[in-house]
């Protein structure tokens, strides 16, 4: 069976790039009727941070790519399967006790870099008596290294890249086990898919340049490998890593800015994947129906916002109503009812782009906003008292219709437009600006149904009063 895992480390808020991650491997896994797992690699224990464990799987819950067990993995439980294969690799000879100082090392470091050279281990300890060196392990605080093979050619064979050569001189001997006996990131990872039955390691392409230490552990055992996909990572438009310091590349941001969960499964897919029949927009059902390797592409994926907002757009268009209504509850004013909400929304739905832009787009279907005095005179190209006089004028035709319908008032208006000569841009942005206190509404004669006869009436009194004391 195909398996595939996720592989964070809870040190902060979910970053949308292990969503990123999360969404290649769960459509692998579901693609070939096989298991998506998660595992937590808590090793680090300096970064972790009380709270994102929880927050890792709240994002995947929310994101609906949830993993298929509720088993969870965590390394930090785990240890002494580490220690006990670190151990077993010392017993093949393909590992060593390193007893050096970080004062000396880092010597080490600053000499290689004076010379020009790569900085890493410079084996010092690899030549120890291997018997004297585990005496010596029982009193004295050391590492287990890996001990990289000399003057070899390392192939790892890449799903994407193809085969990936690497000079095993230059490659470190990677510190496996920690002087304070946790594993590093190498030993787990590798024990722990090995462990896991994982088949597909699909993972950013930062990581490519340690695959043959993984690869080496995994010849070392007798173990065989899993396949390899390193994927190109989420940048900025200016193709700077896409980092936390950002504030979108953290996940809460895109649940807080009202991002549909569909429309940002959609954004990150069209980031490394071309659709075979040339769409743009798609579900993860779809997603996963029509994926393959083959279309994936290796240029660096830009995070471009534009994009996510038109995608974002066009989803809030594909949902039902009804659901779009229940995604828009958490951004809904406290002031907007929710019958109000489902009669404006119609007018709403061609002009929002996300969910937290409902705010500002209703604020003046429920309160009455300030008046720009000078904006509503040059729309009317008239002065202040004319222009007063003009909106009396409107007030009598609004409170003269009986019959209350966005029919009557755009014939009604439009007749009163016509009886004063006035062409239509100022006469009816006028009304626009002193009924909504915004240049840019949905059609005027429906804001004006919605708000009701009563308020429109209010409103425009009110607009009369600043222009007249103007």
């Amino acid at each position: 069976m195909i398996k595939t895992r996720l592989a964070p480390s809870p040190t902060g808020d979910p970053h949308i790039g292990t969503v990123f991650q999360a969404l290649l491997d769960y459509i692998v896994a579901k693609k070939f009727n096989g298991q998506f797992l998660v595992r937590i690699e808590d090793t680090d224990r300096k970064r972790e941070v009380a709270g994102a464990e929880a927050a890792i799987f709240s994002a995947l819950d929310w994101f609906g790519l949830s993993p298929d067990t509720n088993q969870i993995f965590r390394q930090s439980e785990r240890l002494k399967i580490y220690q006990e294969q670190a151990q077993k690799l010392i017993q093949l000879g393909h590992a060593y006790y390193c007893f050096c100082s970080s004062e000396r090392l880092t010597q080490v470091r600053e000499e290689q870099t004076k010379l020009g050279q790569p900085p890493m281990y410079d084996r010092y300890c690899r030549g120890l008596d291997s018997v004297a060196a585990a005496k010596r392990s029982q009193s004295e605080p050391h590492v287990i290294r890996l001990k990289v093979p000399r003057n070899q050619t390392i192939v790892v064979n890449d799903l994407l890249r193809g085969e990936v050569k690497f000079d095993s001189n230059i490659i470190d001997d990677q510190v496996l086990l920690k002087s304070d006996g946790w594993p590093t990131y190498h030993l787990a990872a590798t024990v722990d898919d090995h462990l896991m039955a994982i088949t597909h390691v699909i993972r950013g392409e930062e990581w490519l340049s340690s695959a043959p230490k993984h690869l080496l552990i995994y010849q070392f055992f007798n173990w065989q490998p899993p396949l390899f996909i390193h994927t190109p990572i989420l940048r900025n438009p200016d193709r700077s890593k896409l980092s936390k310091r950002h504030g979108h590349a953290s996940v809460n941001w895109y649940i807080k800015e009202g991002y549909l969960k569909e429309a940002v499964i959609n954004f990150l897919a069209t980031r490394v994947w071309n659709h075979p029949e040339g769409k743009e927009v798609f579900s993860l059902d779809e997603l996963i129906k029509h994926f393959e390797f083959k279309d994936l592409h290796l240029t660096g994926p830009i995070a471009d916002i534009n994009k996510l907002n038109w995608l974002n757009s066009q989803w809030l268009r594909l949902l039902p109503e009804a659901e779009v209504l229940k995604r828009l509850k958490p951004f809904q004013p406290k002031n907007l009812a929710d019958d109000k909400l489902k009669q404006i929304w119609p007018l709403l739905a061609e002009r929002i782009v996300k969910l937290s832009e409902l705010d500002d787009l209703t604020s003046y279907f429920v309160t009455q906003l300030k008046i720009e005095a000078a904006a509503v005179l040059k729309e009317s190209g008239m002065p202040a008292e004319k222009t007063a006089e003009y909106l009396l004028q409107v007030s009598k035709v609004v409170s003269s219709i009986t019959e209350w319908s966005v029919v009557n008032l755009e014939t009604k208006l439009h007749e009163l437009q016509a009886k004063l000569d006035l062409k239509p841009r100022p006469a009816f942005m006028t009304i626009r600006l002193a009924v909504t206190g915004r240049s840019a509404t949905p059609p005027l004669f429906d804001v004006l149904y919605i708000l009701g006869k009563e308020e429109v009436i209010k409103r425009l009194a009110y607009a009369q009063k600043i222009l007249e004391n103007k």
